[in-house]
């Protein structure tokens, strides 16, 4: 009698397993495509900026392009922190690492040296990077079907974009 209800136990224990870890798969399933699209996308700019700003941070000698790179480094870390908790929130799994044409950017900037890596940091992490990602973070705000993920690209988007006008400075500054 006893080991039957022990069967029974193991039984249930094992259903209701089974039906949770079936639950956290829908609800990453109920995200749209294009919102777990912006959770890889933001997440692979997130981990690009900060790898390249730490780059730029044993690379340069330029004062200003250092505090552009302490400040990267800072607000990303920050925001791939926010994003991660919302991934969590979301049960979406994010990257760790940039992406494959991110880490090729990385990897050609890093052959780079003096006023030529200051110059090409600015342009393509700076302005460029930051381009793109406004144009993402505006996107998503407009246009996510979670209100949750919605509500977070717009709440990024003044850092992000404060972030854009401090890179065309930067990059106005390196082009001298």
């Amino acid at each position: 009698m006893n080991f039957t209800r022990m069967k029974l136990f193991s039984v249930f224990t094992l259903i209701g397993l089974l039906t949770l870890s079936t639950i956290q798969q829908v609800c990453a399933a109920d995200l749209s495509m294009s919102d777990k699209n912006f959770f890889e996308n933001a997440a692979q700019a997130n981990k690009a900026e900060i790898a390249a700003s730490e780059m730029a941070k044993s690379k340069t000698k330029n004062p200003k392009v250092l505090k552009f790179a302490d400040q990267m480094i800072k607000d990303h870390t920050e925001a791939y922190s926010a994003l991660s908790a919302l991934a969590k929130a979301k049960r979406v799994e994010l990257p760790t690492e940039p992406s494959i044409m991110q880490k090729a950017k990385a990897k050609l900037l890093s052959t780079k040296d003096g006023k030529d890596f200051d110059e090409d940091y600015a342009e393509s992490i700076g302005v460029a990077a930051h381009e793109d990602t406004v144009k993402l973070f505006e996107k998503t705000a407009k246009n996510a079907d979670d209100a949750d993920v919605k509500q977070f690209a717009a709440k990024m988007l003044p850092t992000l974009k404060h972030h854009l006008e401090e890179a065309k400075k930067l990059k106005a500054a390196t082009d001298d």
